[in-house]
């Protein structure tokens, strides 16, 4: 291991067995489309994902369900309204997950979501602009999108900077510029972050629905991760 690797383990609490700590989000909108469950889609994948082999010290953050948080089963990772605001002094199911994450100090974090509207059968990396580790984010992005376009028939769209899509007001306090709250290093701590668009709901829902594409991508999702983990 690198000694970076070994100062980031050393920095976290970790099991018993010394295991890297990942953190996966799925997706808890349920907003994306009609008569779609894009957070039931991400759910599985990352459930397929945590489920193979190797296993790490690895845990869910999902605000899906929960009554206590404003936009937990709705919104975008891109609206200061869904994000950072309270609402009737409540958290957004966005904070809720990035604070549950923080509090587990993972060493990786991979957030899942479809890419509705989109129109493509395929699949995006987006890590964050101006990150201080934005090249080893950057590839593992790469490494996570490669592996899935490798067990699917999903097109291999790219990693791109959480700033190129434009998407309303969200913004980096460093940077300034427009931003994925959930993958914004001055919100999550994990030192390696990134989000993965899978699919399209409209130009791809029955390979978001089966069973079997779910567990492609959950697996791919992993094997992404050890390649990742091993060359640190």
């Amino acid at each position: 291991m690198t000694a970076l690797l070994l100062a980031l383990l050393a920095a976290a609490p970790l099991t018993a067995g010394d295991l890297p700590r990942v953190v996966f989000q799925p997706s808890h909108q349920t907003d994306t489309g009609e008569n779609y469950n894009e957070a039931l889609t991400a759910s599985a994948m990352v459930d397929y994902a945590m489920a193979a082999a190797p296993h790490y010290d690895e845990h869910k953050v999902w605000s899906y369900g929960r009554k206590d948080l404003h936009h937990a089963d709705a919104g975008t990772n891109t609206l200061i309204a869904h994000t950072s605001a309270l609402e009737d002094g409540r958290l957004s199911g966005y904070a809720w997950e990035l604070a549950r994450s923080n509090e587990l100090a993972p060493l990786v974090f991979i957030g899942v979501h479809n890419n509705s509207g989109s129109g493509r059968h395929a699949v995006w990396g987006y890590i964050h602009d101006g990150d201080p580790l934005e090249a080893a984010n950057r590839r593992l992005s790469d490494i996570l999108i490669e592996e899935i376009s490798r067990a699917t028939d999903l097109e291999n769209r790219g990693t791109h900077l959480d700033s190129s899509t434009g998407r309303n007001d969200y913004r980096c306090a460093a940077t300034g510029r427009l931003a994925f709250y959930s993958v914004d290093e001055n919100v999550n701590k994990a030192p390696y972050r990134v989000l993965l668009e899978i699919g399209d709901m409209e130009a791809n829902r029955p390979f978001l629905l089966d069973d079997a594409s779910r567990r492609a991508v959950g697996e791919a999702i992993k094997r992404g991760l050890k390649r990742f983990i091993e060359k640190m």
